[in-house]
C-alpha cells in the first residue's frame, strides 16, 4: 500500500459558516470543511455548497489559534527551486491568513500578534516537497517507512510547521476535541504539508568534466529557536540554541532531475546508469550548558553562566538523542581559550567531564592537550564513549587570515572522520524500488563557536570539501592527490553555495547575513567585504538591542512556546510599564540633539544677541549628555526584551538595574516602586518557567 502525498493544488470555498478545501486534481477525495468560528475539522464526500471560490493555493501550512480569534495559514504563493532524484522542492513565498470570525475583533494585542507571525514567515526561509521528505537526510529516510503518509515520516526535530498542523493531526489520529470527531480519518493526511525552514540550494553541474547535481541543505530545529542574545544554551529537555542539520549531497547519474532542467552543462553522465546517492551530515548548536549573554546597550553583552553541574540531566537528554540519531559525536569547541570567551570553554569542558565520569558509568577519561588544541576521549564502557571533545582555538590559528591554518583541526579529526564515513546508495530498478545502502555515516561533527555563525561557517564548509573529495575518489571520479577545487568552476559554485549557507543561517538568528563571506566566495579580502562586515558588526548591535524582541516572540507564537488562546482576554502584553521618565530619556536625548542641531546651523544677524542661544545650546548639551549617559549606565531598561517568553535571567538584570537606577541622585526620585515596574517582564518569566 502506498501512502497518500499532498495535494498539489488546493481550492478554497468560504462561507459564513465554514472554509472548504478540496483538491481539483482528486476530485473523488473528501473535501476537508473548518467550521466557523469554532475551528471543528470534518471530511465531506460530497460536493461543497454554499460557499463561494476564494482561491487555489499550493497548500496549507496549518491552523494557528491567538486570543481572540483562530487563523488558517495557507501557502499562497510557491516557486519551484530545483529537483531531487526528480523530485520538485519548492520555497514558500507568500502565505495569507484566513481569520475564523466572519467579524474580526480587533484588539492591540491580537494586531500585534498577527504582525509578528506575518513578518516571521514573509521573511522566514521555508521549503516542501510534495513527493520528497526534506526534513530527514538521506540516510534517515532509507529506513524510513515509505507507506506512512509524508508527515508521519517527517523528523519532529525540522517538522518546522509541526504545531500549527496540530489540530489536522490530532483530527487525523482521532484525538480531537471536536464533537465531530470520531476516530481515525487518514484521508485528511493529504492536506498536512510539512515544511522545513532553513537553506536550500540545487546545482546541476559537473566536476572535470562528469556531470552530477551538488545540493546543500540545512535544516534549523524548531526546539529552542530564537534569536541571538535571546536564546543561548541549553534548556531542560535537552534542546540546545541555533541547532542545525546540514546535508551535503551529490547525485549521480540523477537523470529525472537532469532531464526536467535542461540536462547538465559541460559534463557526461558517470558510466552506470544506476542513480548514486553520496551524503555527508554535520550539525552545529549551542554550548550545552545554561549559559546566556545579557544585553545592556553596550557592544559587548555580559557573559553569564550557572553553576555546569545543573545542566547534566538535560546534557544527558541531548546527547542520549545525538548520540542515537548519529553514533560518534565529535565536538568540536572554537570558542576562544582567552578573555571573555574562556568561561564557556570551561563550561563545556567540565559538563564532558561530568558525563565520561558519572557515577552511574563510572568510567576513566584522558585527554590528550597541546598549546591551541586539545582532546577528550572516554575510555570506559558506556554510552558516553561516543563523546569526542575536540577543542581548537580558530581566531589565534587563523589570525591574519590563515584560514588554511584550519587544516590543523582537519588533521586531528581524520581518523574519526575516515571511521565514520559517508552515505552512500544506489537506486533499485523502478520495479523494485527503494535503495541499496551502500555505505552508512556512523559519526557527526557538531562544531560550535559563540553563535554558531562564522567561526562554524568556515570549518563546516571545510569538512563539506573533505567530504567531497573522498566521495569523488572512492568513486575513481578523482585520482588520489586530486580535489574538486582543481574544477575552477566548480570551486567558484562550491564557495557560494556554502557562503550563502553561511548568510541564511546567520540571518535567522543573528538578523545579519554572515561575516567575512567576501573571502569564502573568493577567496581573498576585500575592502569592499570588510565595510559589509562593518555594516553588519553595526546591524547585528541595533537588531540584537532593540528588534530581537520582537522577533523572538514572533518564534515562540508560531512554534508553540507561548500559546496566546490559554491566556486570559484581558492581558495586556505589549504596554510599556516602564516609568515615565525612563520612557522619556531617549525622546530628551533626541530633542537635545535636534535643538543643539539646529543652533549651530541657523544663522544670525550681526546686531542679535548670542549669549543666550549659546547659554541655550550648552544647557541642551548638558541635559542631552546626561540623557545619554543614564541609557548606557542603565541600558538594560532600553533593551526590546522579549514579552511573552521573558527569560528569567532577563527579568532579574532588569530589576537589578532599576533598583540601581532607584539610587541616581537626579532621575532616582522620580522613579517610585521599582518592582512594580517589572510587571509585563515578570509575567513572561512566569510564562517561561
Amino acid at each position: 500500500m502506498s501512502a497518500s502525498l499532498p495535494f498539489r493544488d488546493i481550492n478554497v470555498h468560504a462561507s459564513s459558516s465554514y472554509y472548504a478545501f478540496s483538491s481539483p486534481s482528486s476530485p473523488n477525495a473528501p473535501a476537508l470543511i473548518v467550521d466557523r468560528p469554532s475551528g471543528d475539522l470534518r471530511l465531506n464526500d460530497g460536493k461543497v455548497t454554499g460557499g463561494h471560490r476564494v482561491s487555489n493555493v499550493p497548500g496549507i501550512l496549518g491552523i494557528v489559534h491567538l486570543k481572540l480569534d483562530s487563523y488558517i495559514i495557507t501557502i499562497a504563493k510557491a516557486k519551484p527551486v530545483g529537483r531531487i532524484k526528480g523530485h520538485q522542492i519548492y520555497q514558500v513565498t507568500a502565505t495569507e491568513f484566513l481569520p475564523l470570525r466572519e467579524r474580526q475583533v480587533h484588539d492591540p494585542d491580537e494586531d500585534t500578534f498577527l504582525v509578528y507571525l506575518k513578518t516571521l514567515l514573509k521573511t522566514g526561509p521555508m521549503y516542501f516537497s510534495y513527493t520528497f521528505d526534506l526534513t530527514n537526510s538521506f540516510q534517515r529516510q532509507a529506513d524510513g517507512n515509505q507507506n506512512e503518509p509524508l508527515w508521519a515520516r517527517a523528523d519532529d526535530r525540522f517538522f518546522w510547521n509541526r504545531f500549527i498542523c496540530a489540530s489536522m493531526i490530532d483530527f487525523r489520529l482521532g484525538n480531537a476535541s471536536s464533537r465531530l470527531s470520531s476516530g481515525a480519518q487518514p484521508a485528511i493526511d493529504p492536506y498536512i504539508l510539512p515544511v522545513m525552514y532553513g537553506m536550500l540550494e540545487i546545482f546541476n553541474t559537473s566536476i572535470k568534466g562528469n556531470s552530477l547535481s551538488y545540493s546543500l541543505i540545512t535544516r534549523r530545529s524548531r526546539h529552542r529557536t530564537g534569536t541571538r542574545y535571546m536564546s543561548r544554551g541549553i534548556d531542560e529537555e535537552g534542546h540546545v540554541s541555533n541547532f542545525n542539520e546540514t546535508e551535503q549531497a551529490i547525485v549521480l547519474n540523477d537523470t529525472a532531475s537532469s532531464a526536467s532542467s535542461g540536462g547538465y552543462s559541460n559534463g557526461k553522465p558517470i558510466g552506470s546508469s544506476e542513480t548514486q546517492v553520496l551524503a555527508y551530515v554535520q550539525t552545529r548548536g549551542s554550548v550545552p550548558v545554561y549559559w546566556a549573554e545579557i544585553n545592556s546597550l553596550k557592544y559587548t553583552p555580559k557573559l553569564q553562566i550557572r553553576a555546569v553541574e545543573s545542566a547534566a540531566p538535560a546534557a544527558r537528554k541531548h546527547f542520549d538523542e545525538q548520540i542515537a540519531l548519529y553514533g560518534e559525536n565529535y565536538m568540536v569547541n572554537l570558542v576562544n581559550q582567552k578573555g571573555r570567551e574562556k568561561p564557556v570553554k570551561e563550561a563545556y569542558e567540565s559538563i564532558v567531564k561530568i558525563l565520561q565520569s558519572s557515577p552511574e558509568t563510572s568510567q576513566d577519561s584522558s585527554s590528550r592537550s597541546s598549546e591551541q588544541t586539545r582532546t577528550i576521549d572516554s575510555q570506559g564502557k558506556n554510552r558516553y564513549d561516543h563523546l569526542h571533545y575536540v577543542y581548537f582555538d580558530f581566531h589565534n590559528e587563523t589570525k591574519g587570515l590563515k584560514w588554511h591554518r584550519a587544516q590543523l583541526l582537519l588533521d586531528t579529526l581524520s581518523s574519526g572522520l575516515e571511521a565514520g564515513g559517508y552515505f552512500h546508495s544506489i537506486d533499485r530498478p523502478s520495479s523494485t524500488g527503494g535503495v541499496d545502502v551502500r555505505r552508512r555515516q556512523t559519526a557527526v561533527v557538531r562544531s560550535n563557536c559563540m553563535d554558531c555563525l562564522d567561526r562554524t561557517n568556515v570549518i563546516q564548509s571545510m569538512l563539506g570539501r573533505w567530504a567531497l573529495n573522498r566521495q569523488l575518489t572512492d568513486l575513481s571520479l578523482l585520482r588520489p592527490g586530486e580535489n574538486a577545487s582543481d574544477d575552477a568552476a566548480f570551486e567558484s559554485l562550491f564557495r557560494n553555495v556554502w557562503a550563502d549557507n553561511a548568510d541564511v543561517v546567520s540571518k535567522t538568528y543573528s538578523g545579519t547575513g554572515a561575516l567575512k563571506t567576501d573571502f569564502t566566495r573568493t577567496g581573498a579580502r576585500t575592502k569592499a567585504g570588510a565595510l559589509q562586515d562593518l555594516r553588519n558588526s553595526l546591524t547585528r548591535y541595533a537588531k540584537n538591542n532593540f528588534a530581537d524582541g520582537p522577533r523572538q516572540d514572533a518564534f515562540d507564537l508560531f512554534l508553540g512556546a507561548y500559546r496566546p488562546d490559554s491566556q486570559g482576554v484581558g492581558t495586556q502584553h505589549f504596554v510599556d510599564r516602564r516609568p515615565v521618565v525612563v520612557q522619556s530619556m531617549p525622546y530628551v536625548l533626541g530633542m537635545c540633539a535636534f535643538f543643539v542641531a539646529v543652533s549651530l546651523s541657523s544663522t544670525r544677524s550681526e546686531s542679535a544677541a548670542v549669549w543666550p542661544l549659546r547659554l541655550f545650546t550648552l544647557m541642551c548639551c548638558g541635559v542631552g549628555g546626561y540623557a545619554g549617559r543614564f541609557m548606557l549606565s542603565f541600558g538594560s531598561l532600553y533593551v526590546n526584551w522579549p514579552k511573552l517568553n521573558t527569560p528569567p535571567w532577563a527579568v532579574e538584570n532588569y530589576q537589578e538595574v532599576l533598583e540601581k537606577a532607584h539610587k541616581d541622585p537626579v532621575v532616582g526620585p522620580f522613579l517610585g516602586k521599582g518592582r512594580s515596574d517589572t510587571g509585563y517582564l515578570e509575567e513572561g518569566k512566569k510564562r517561561r518557567e
